[in-house]
């Protein structure tokens, strides 16, 4: 049987950036996915606690002290600078 457990969770963070002319993903300042475990490339679900979308995505790098948390590509049209949401990695 497989089953699928959350592995790290960043719980209520605000967006800072969308950026829709972009190939994908999610940025994340680094000091935020050392704390929590995640790793870049790893598959990610964000949940938006302003308007219920959801959708999964995956990691990269933001700059360290960012305090960066950008969603690009076409997941940016389901966000909006300054919406709270949760970020999942199972």
């Amino acid at each position: 049987m497989l089953v699928n457990a959350l592995m790290s969770k960043i719980h209520r963070i605000k967006v800072t950036d969308v950026e829709i002319d972009y190939e994908g993903s999610c940025a994340i300042d680094v000091d935020y996915m050392n704390l929590v475990g995640l790793r870049e490339y790893q598959q990610i679900d964000i949940y938006n606690v302003n308007n219920g979308e959801r959708f999964t995505t995956y990691v990269i790098k933001a700059p360290s002290g960012s305090k960066k948390i950008s969603v690009n590509g076409a997941a940016a049209r389901k966000v909006a600078v300054g919406d709270v949401v949760i970020i999942a990695a199972y």
